[in-house]
């Protein structure tokens, strides 16, 4: 069943957000201690399995039903010569992932992810955000609420990825607009631009800034200056992962950027997001430090289509497949250290 309006509530402060169990997380730790091997020696497969372990609420967490959506949505500034990809592309990708041929078909199938693809309003373009906003408030919150519906309550993990031709240009700008960046510095290559058009990306950018300001201290209006609707929807997909219990993986660049978006509501809602990759937009690096978080992988990945997300799950089951099923000292009659 549909939940409505519930994004309005936890925005409003009142729906209570799951914290971190450091109970089950302190079980977990115990657990890894005893574990048949130098304690430590996993390294940061330890320190994920406690981090699933907290979120879950489980001493040895399950891996049964991880879920990753993709969401995607069109952008009105990709009529501004920004990307090296008409906007048609986001609709014929669409078709790809359903007909099985993307790279995030392949990674889900090989990883055991659940895997979903939600176009949102193709045919309907948010607006230039260097003329206008891109959404009104209710356009983003419809995008931020389709997303939190779209969120399975009984996922074991969900991952979180996009597609839309020119996003990274949406993207930048709320990142420049939300940690005071470089536009220059933090402007990437997106899709492959030519120097050319890395150089208009830039001003158009600067001047959507201009328009806008970067001073916002609030989720729906830094999202309807600047976002697109699949932007919008990770945004309310993360809310709904936090008033689950649900641990998230997030992308890369495009869906840091849309859950950064929340710390204007609460500094800590991404405690249950780790970043899966660091994305090879210049922007992200930025965006990370000053979400004091670092990423499972550094593939030097630009894809996007929560790529980085499915392979990082396979990290994640690495750290849950040795967590819940290595043998501890005792079981196997192994002395401890001395």
């Amino acid at each position: 069943m549909p939940y409505k309006n519930i994004v309005e509530k936890v925005l409003n402060g009142e729906v209570q957000l799951k914290e971190f169990d450091h109970y089950y997380a302190n079980l977990a730790e115990n657990h890894q201690n005893n574990l048949i091997k130098p304690k430590g020696s996993l390294g940061k497969l330890e320190k994920y399995a406690i981090w699933m372990a907290g979120w879950q609420k489980k001493q040895k967490p399950t891996m049964n039903k991880f879920h990753c959506l993709v969401f995607a949505g069109n952008h009105g500034v990709a009529k501004r010569n920004v990307s090296a990809y008409p906007p048609d592309v986001t609709k014929q990708m669409v078709k790809n992932f359903k007909n099985g041929g993307a790279a995030i078909n392949q990674l889900c199938n090989l990883a055991n992810i659940i895997l979903n693809v939600i176009p949102i309003e193709l045919e309907n373009p948010t607006k230039d955000f260097s003329q206008e906003k891109a959404m009104k408030h209710d356009e983003t919150l419809a995008a931020m609420q389709l997303g939190f519906n779209s969120v399975p309550k009984d996922c074991d993990l969900l991952i979180l990825g996009e597609m839309g031709i020119s996003n990274t240009t949406a993207a930048t700008a709320i990142a420049c607009a939300l940690f005071d960046g470089s536009v220059k510095g933090w402007t990437g290559l997106g899709t492959g631009v030519s120097p050319q058009r890395l150089k208009n990306k830039i001003s158009i950018i600067e001047t959507g800034l201009k328009l806008h300001g970067k001073k916002f201290d609030c989720v729906y209006e830094i999202l309807s200056a600047f976002a697109g609707r699949e932007m919008a929807a990770i945004a309310g997909s993360v809310i709904a992962a936090r008033v689950f219990g649900i641990p998230v993986l997030l992308d890369g660049f495009i869906s840091t950027v849309s859950g950064a978006v929340l710390t204007l509501f609460k500094r800590d809602i991404l405690d249950h997001c780790l970043i899966s990759h660091m994305s090879s937009e210049p922007g992200h690096k930025g965006i990370i430090s000053s979400l004091k978080k670092e990423t499972v992988l550094d593939l030097n990945m630009g894809l996007g289509e929560a790529s980085g997300g499915a392979l990082a799950a396979l990290v994640i089951r690495g750290a849950l497949a040795t967590h819940n099923k290595m043998a501890t000292f005792t079981d196997a009659g192994v002395s401890k250290k001395i």
